[in-house]
């Protein structure tokens, strides 16, 4: 009898210790899942003390101050939602680890904010609102803060539903809607309005349309040649070397303006001698790592390793120089507003407000940016490392030929387009291309006579361990392979309604910051 008793408290002592142990691991849980919201509001408080230091003393501090916390939550976001662009097809390739992603990014968006991101900006975001019609400080003070915390809003909500969205859009809408709310529509330059509209449309197909280009040719050169490693050897150098010209002519066209000012010759005379030097690096070391290398398509990939992860960085730097004034830009045409009580057209961005954004921008990614990164790199269609090499190279090529060609684009629609774009030309070219089936048919053909062939299915086949699709039925295909139909939905509405979603809530946080002031 006392043994049955013995055993039944023990029976009930592990039931209370395995509900305590629960208990333990759910407040864990829990608590794992609050880190990161702390850590970001400990920026936003330390953002705000920093700023006191700065503007101790003058007359609008306070605005200063609560404006310096809207600004870092702006950059918090951008690094949550914009700068998985940059990583993402290098993460989905598996030429990187997330925290290999995390690390380059944050370094290198840091070092292109503070290094050549102190660019002049103008405080009504580009033209978009005429200063003029604002001539009073304290409202032109309203609809910069509307604009900046209605664009951090739209972005953050972006981000909670796993669509990438310009952040350039995001802001520019703010200011038309709090621009409008303040002084009517005929403030707003409805031209530059209708160039943003355009990129829409141009900034997507462009980088789907350079990034199928360069896909197919590297199917053509090398996929689908008998002999892939001495086709590597001839084209895959001068791809890396393409790639180093294009990313120098990028930088010092867009992130390198505040550094050093060159003519149109002069960056082309740099993107050539770039061409030239890493064509000589990158000849030399493809023959090095191709050496004793399989005959097959994974032995290309490897090739693309090393110039993937230097795309990643490089396009890291371009963005952190270019997009942190998206955060800081408004800021500071606050802070210069309120210490000078005038309404200025240009203002230069102080070196505290930068190191805000830079900081920002690098937390916001390593805390929340992961996110983001598997939906570009992992979801909405499958990457290998030839893949998001094209991906990288049509971010920086389109963007530089846009330049060049005074087009409107968005960095960040290019490089989901170009995303789009190669994984419907796999669709299309898996059902349409001659070059594939004479390549299957002449390795049917030579394994059933007993000789050796190609020792891999093709790129897309052996990719997604697939073997020959044929195989499987359509349904099986479509699953495995295609681009994913609701994420291309979900990103393409909220792109279509950043600009006039932000504007809307822009207005109404305008409309409520000027009755509570």
């Amino acid at each position: 009898m006392a043994d049955i008793v013995a055993d039944s408290r023990k029976k009930t002592l592990d039931k209370d210790l395995d509900k305590l142990v629960f208990v333990e691991e759910a407040t864990s849980f829990l608590a794992r899942g609050l880190v990161a919201p702390g850590l970001a509001l400990l920026f936003l408080a330390l953002s705000a003390i920093a700023a006191s230091f700065f503007v101790i003393g003058e007359p609008r501090a306070v605005i200063i101050i609560a404006a310096t916390a809207i600004g870092g939550y702006m950059a918090l976001n951008i690094g949550a939602n914009d700068v998985a662009n940059n990583v993402g097809p290098a993460v989905g390739a598996r030429a990187l680890t997330m925290g290999g992603a995390l690390a380059i990014a944050a370094i290198f968006e840091s070092a292109g904010a503070l290094i050549a991101g102190d660019d002049v900006v103008t405080t009504i975001a580009s033209g978009i609102v005429h200063p003029a019609n604002i001539g009073n400080p304290e409202m032109f003070i309203w609809v910069m803060m509307a604009a900046l915390l209605s664009s951090a809003i739209w972005v953050h909500l972006a981000t909670w539903i796993g669509a990438p969205v310009s952040t350039t859009h995001a802001i520019v809408g703010g200011v038309v809607g709090s621009g409008v709310a303040a002084a009517g529509f005929s403030s707003v330059s409805w031209g530059m309005i209708g160039s943003i509209t355009a990129s829409w449309i141009i900034s997507p197909v462009l980088g789907g349309v350079v990034a199928a280009a360069f896909l197919a040719f590297i199917k053509a050169t090398m996929i689908y040649q008998d002999d892939k490693i001495g086709a590597a050897r001839r084209w895959v150098p001068l791809l890396v070397a393409f790639m180093g010209g294009t990313f120098a002519a990028y930088l010092a066209t867009k992130g390198l303006g505040s550094v050093i000012n060159l003519s149109g010759f002069h960056i082309f005379l740099f993107g050539l001698g770039s061409f030239v030097l890493v064509w000589l690096l990158a000849h030399f070391s493809v023959r090095r790592q191709s050496e004793g290398m399989e005959n097959r398509n994974q032995s290309l990939r490897k090739l693309f390793h090393l110039p993937l992860i230097c795309s990643a960085a490089l396009l890291s730097f371009a963005h952190g120089a270019n997009d942190v004034a998206n955060a800081v830009g408004p800021l500071a045409a606050i802070v210069r507003t309120a210490n000078e009580n005038e309404v200025l057209g240009y203002v230069g961005i102080p070196l505290w407000v930068m190191l805000i954004g830079a900081i920002g921008i690098s937390l916001g990614l390593v805390l929340f940016g992961p996110r983001l990164i598997r939906m570009v790199g992992e979801q909405i269609t499958k990457l290998n490392p030839m893949r998001a090499f094209c991906v990288a190279l049509s971010a920086a090529a389109t963007v530089i030929l846009a330049s060049w060609l005074g087009l409107p684009v968005s960095s960040t629609h290019i490089a989901v387009g170009a995303v789009f774009g190669v994984g419907f030309f796999r669709e299309w070219y898996t059902a349409n291309s001659s070059r594939r089936r004479a390549y299957l048919e002449r390795k049917a053909g030579r394994t059933r006579n007993g000789r050796a062939g190609p020792s891999s299915p093709p790129d897309d086949e052996e990719d997604d361990g697939n073997g020959d699709s044929r195989l499987f039925s359509r349904e099986e295909v479509n699953r495995r392979k295609l681009v994913r139909r609701a994420h291309v939905t979900t990103i393409v509405a909220a792109w279509v309604t950043t600009v006039p979603a932000s504007a809307v809530l822009s207005a109404l946080l305008f409309l409520a910051l000027r009755a509570f002031a």
